[in-house]
């Protein structure tokens, strides 16, 4: 049984860099048929997929997202980590990691982290 958790600040000030890292347990990140991606939610614009990372280390962004996005992993700790440069009070939302598809990521959000709140406030 794959586990997700998010970590990381839950406070961030406007022009810095959110910064989340997500542990896994039960289920490799690397050599896998699946993805691990980052999903956010606010009231305003809801569900918003962010970006994955593949089991190779490939990673692919959300258009309206992709300039200020990186996605990141550390194989020797099984984590991936998300970062958000040039933050504004618009990015506060709660971010969670989720397990997608490696063939095609979206589909099968099956397993997610609980999801942590990050505001972005001065």
């Amino acid at each position: 049984q794959v586990q997700l958790q998010e970590s990381g600040p839950g406070l961030v000030k406007p022009s810095q860099t959110l910064s989340l890292t997500c542990t896994v347990s039960g289920g490799s990140i690397t050599n896998s048929i699946y993805a691990w991606s980052w999903i956010r939610q606010s009231p305003g614009k809801g569900l918003e997929w962010m970006g994955v990372i593949s089991y190779d280390g490939s990673t692919y962004y959300s258009p309206s997202l992709k300039s200020r996005t990186s996605i990141s992993r550390d194989t020797s700790k099984n984590q991936f980590s998300l970062q958000l440069t040039s933050v504004t009070p618009e990015d506060t939302a709660v971010y969670y990691c989720v397990r997608t598809s490696g063939r095609d990521y979206s589909v099968e959000y099956y397993y997610w982290g609980q999801g942590t709140q990050v505001t972005v406030s001065s």
